[in-house]
């Protein structure tokens, strides 16, 4: 068992000079592969200040994949340091207004109404023309 290190100190490793994950409560010092990486280092780099463990079973990673991990060991984490859940919350957004009739009948008439005028105008042309 290696050392035991805290969310925090393993937080501080989420650059690409130093990159530090946790997966499955070890923590590794994954710097050296980030160039090797197939997803590329962005997937790493993201996962990097909160446990990747999930972020890493999802992918579905190889059993060679999961043997190279022990050479990049550093310690253990102290897992009373990492939050249980992370509650979401959705970004602000402005009232929706589900009742969008009115500005629909509004959006109608602004261009019915020019429409109107300019039949009500063509059609006095014509009619006065006839009539002369």
């Amino acid at each position: 068992m290696g050392k035991v290190f805290n969310l925090a100190e393993v937080s501080q490793h989420n650059n690409a000079k130093d990159c530090w994950l946790i997966i499955s409560g070890k923590v590794y010092d994954v710097t050296k592969f980030l160039d090797d990486h197939p997803g590329g280092d962005d997937v790493l780099l993201s996962a990097t200040g909160k446990d990747a463990t999930d972020d890493f079973e999802d992918v579905g990673h190889s059993s060679s994949a999961r043997a190279m991990l022990d050479e990049y060991y550093v310690g253990e984490i102290d897992s009373s340091t990492i939050p249980t859940s992370v509650k979401y919350t959705p970004p602000k957004q402005p009232h929706y207004n589900q009742d969008k009739t009115t500005e629909f009948i509004i959006k109608i008439l602004q261009f019915l109404v020019p429409l109107i005028i300019l039949g009500v105008a063509v059609s006095l042309r014509f009619y006065t023309k006839q009539s002369t």
